[in-house]
């Protein structure tokens, strides 16, 4: 009985987890009368996915999460770190329910497996579904990086010109922010917008925001422009190297992921000529085999 139980139990818990992300529980009369009388101020969330969001946020705080890592990542894409911790306990939660579903279909055909193997099944299912949000961001957060890295290639090459065209530090790092457009000169606009609202030099906002995206090579920048702001510094030279180094290293990502992208390609190749054999040989191998 503990077998039917426990997949019984998971497979409770999964869908109801499902259901209410699904369709969440509508606010009660007192909650609407409440937000409809309530003055035209900001007021905090009292909606019941909210607070489960609060709740498995707390509960993914005390255990340490997000970590560091995952708060970079979640930075550089845009995310909300109650979203992707909801999102982790769902895919954890739908891991194990279908786990269970598989299981429950097992014990009523007869052909149960032992507990351990089971709770071990929905255990590996739940951890997979627990860390392929965080697998996601990465990656995306990953592509973002580089195509920041990219623009922060143009970037150094426009700041040169403007410094070789007579102009001061502080007006070339804001003239060549202007110039750009997407999300990479986004941010450092408005990270020089930030600098210069809290009566900070551009190149602090500049090494804020690189540590916020953990983009070592902006940082690089700020520091090189710190030193030409406030030792007089010739930098227009040391700008041109970290662009170069920037396009070679953007290039060499390239050729890197067009390689594995060939060895991907040649995999299912390899596997159709298998397949081909097999489909050839298998016959003329039998009949060989049934002639003696």
């Amino acid at each position: 009985m503990i077998e039917p139980l426990l997949w019984g139990a998971c497979l409770g818990v999964g869908l109801w987890a499902f259901a209410v992300w699904l369709v969440p529980p509508k606010p009660s009369l007192h909650e609407v009368l409440a937000t409809l009388s309530a003055p035209p101020s900001p007021v905090a969330d009292t909606s019941p996915v909210w607070r489960v969001k609060r709740r498995i946020a707390g509960i993914a705080g005390s255990f340490g999460l997000p970590t560091a890592r995952l708060r970079a990542d979640l930075t550089v894409v845009g995310g909300d770190v109650e979203r992707h911790l909801v999102a982790k306990a769902i895919g954890a939660l739908a891991g194990a329910a279908l786990v269970s579903v598989i299981g429950l279909a097992l014990v009523f055909r007869g052909d149960g497996l032992p507990w351990v193997t089971s709770a071990g099944a929905i255990a590996a299912f739940a951890a997979v579904g627990f860390l392929l949000p965080d697998f996601r961001v990465r990656e995306a957060a990953q592509s973002r990086r580089s195509a920041f890295r990219h623009a922060l290639s143009a970037y150094l090459n426009l700041v040169r010109i403007l410094l070789a065209g007579g102009a001061g530090v502080d007006s070339a790092l804001a003239d060549a922010a202007e110039v750009g457009t997407g999300w990479a000169f986004h941010q450092l606009r408005q990270a020089l917008v930030t600098a210069q609202v809290t009566r900070t030099t551009p190149w602090e906002g500049l090494e804020r925001l690189g540590e916020d995206l953990e983009v070592r090579q902006l940082s690089d920048l700020a520091a090189a422009v710190g030193l030409a702001g406030t030792d007089g510094a010739k930098i227009r030279s040391s700008l041109a190297s970290k662009a170069r180094a920037l396009r070679t290293r953007e290039l060499t990502d390239s050729e890197g992921e067009a390689r594995a992208a060939t060895e991907r390609m040649s995999l299912p190749l390899v596997l159709l000529m298998l397949g081909f054999l097999l489909f050839i040989g298998y016959p003329a191998l039998v009949s060989v085999l049934n002639g003696l």
